[in-house]
């Protein structure tokens, strides 16, 4: 979230950076609150001003015998006056603070314009798409016909959109969460285990509330949230922390179940694994110094891509235009991976970086060796998402027999397991 004199300062690029998003901002409630606001600052501190001579007026009577009554009387109206101005005052700032808090992150320069998926870039491709001589069964045919995958027992259970995994399909699950952790902590990760359920104040400081609060799951009894993606959590370890420049960069990876209502999905996205309810994934963070953070960035994208050429699945990487970004992120680069039962690309991760968008929502500074404070960036990437890489090796490393090729990468995860059926 961006300082209200900020805001003030850079309305115009602000403006700008909202319509390039695709998000909607009250700008004119803006400037008029804003204006009002500093009245009101003015007229309380010329107020207080009046009060000061009137509080020296009442001790000058008062040490030449005098009561000075007239000037206490006054000065007890003046307070009072004081006293309706701070709390209009108060309730103009907060409702400043709620405006600013729907003000998107800026754009970085390098990402293209546009509104839609139609303006991103492919940055690269990685393998080969092979052609099957063979009709390749969609993930959901394949999985409940090798026994992998229950959409029917999952739905009763809970309801759609919660897929159950039985035998080899649960083992694959567990045995994708285990190669992926390894994978990120041998590159200098550090895992760790963390809540799957967190509070408003960490779900506001990495961005998710107050504009997404519609699409997560709440306890409304103890306004608590189910986590939307181990972001949440692991950003917020450091909330309101300052952090020694010396002990930067930090690299945390966690798995984690995810929740999300998914309210807009709908038709033949609602269809297997593509959107779902619930879902696990393993997600690497990043508290990182401004002057390295794009650089970061970068290398936070090659840890996501070597979990998919482990796994041996094309893939591409995508870096979205303005439209296509979060609320949150200057800058997205997606990996998406063939799936040829749709014959279609499937994101299964999203990289970013927030420069300090979060870190200021959230309190998240470090100490420069030269001893000055200010914010850090932070960085996120799935490492990588499971319900469509799921379906990506369900799908691409499907066999003429009906049988699933499961790459050398994997098989220590399952048994030394070559193939499923």
């Amino acid at each position: 979230m961006f300082p209200i004199k900020f805001i003030r300062d850079n309305l115009a690029l602000l403006r700008q950076a909202s319509e390039l998003k695709n998000e909607k901002v009250d700008w004119e409630r803006f400037e008029q609150l804003d204006q009002q606001r500093r009245g009101y600052l003015k007229a309380v501190e010329e107020k207080r001003h009046v009060q000061k001579q009137l509080g020296e007026k009442v001790a000058a009577a008062r040490n030449s015998g005098q009561s000075g009554d007239s000037f206490l009387q006054e000065a007890r109206v003046l307070s009072a006056e004081i006293d309706s101005l701070e709390e209009k005052l108060a309730w103009l700032e907060a409702e400043l603070t709620s405006l600013a808090s729907r003000i998107p992150n800026l754009p970085h320069s390098s990402v293209p314009r546009g509104k839609d998926a139609s303006a991103n870039q492919v940055v690269r491709t990685w393998g080969e798409i092979k052609e099957k001589n063979f009709t390749v069964l969609p993930h959901w045919e394949i999985g409940e016909k090798l026994g992998l995958l229950d959409l029917t027992r999952g739905a009763k259970v809970a309801g759609s959109s919660f897929p159950c995994f039985l035998g080899q399909g649960a083992t694959l699950v567990r045995g994708l969460i285990n190669f992926m952790i390894e994978l990120h902590t041998n590159a200098g990760f550090k895992e760790v285990w963390v809540p799957a359920l967190v509070n408003r104040e960490s779900m506001f400081g990495t961005g998710q509330l107050p504009k997404l609060e519609e699409d997560m799951y709440r306890l409304k009894d103890d306004d608590l949230f189910l986590i939307p993606t181990a972001e949440v959590p692991v950003t917020n370890l450091h909330r309101e922390e300052v952090i020694p420049e010396e002990m930067l960069p930090l690299y945390y990876v966690a798995y984690t179940p995810c929740f999300r209502r998914e309210a807009g999905a709908y038709g033949k996205e609602t269809r297997g694994l593509v959107r779902v309810h619930q879902f696990d994934k393993v997600e690497m963070v990043k508290f990182v110094s401004p002057e390295s953070s794009y650089q970061e960035l970068e290398s936070l994208v090659a840890e996501a891509e070597k979990v998919l050429q482990a796994l041996e699945l094309p893939y591409r990487v995508v870096l979205l235009c303005t439209g296509e970004l979060s609320f949150a992120a200057s800058k997205c680069y997606d990996l998406e991976v063939w799936a040829p039962g749709l014959q279609r690309w499937l994101e299964v991760s999203s990289c970013s970086n927030f420069e300090a968008f979060q870190a200021r929502r959230a309190g998240l500074r470090y100490r420069s060796r030269k001893g000055k404070v200010d914010y850090l960036h932070t960085l996120n990437g799935s490492g990588i998402a499971l319900p469509r890489t799921l379906i990506a090796l369900l799908e691409y490393h499907q066999q003429a027999d009906g049988s699933i090729y499961l790459p050398r990468a994997l098989r220590p995860y399952l048994g030394g397991r070559e193939y499923l059926s």
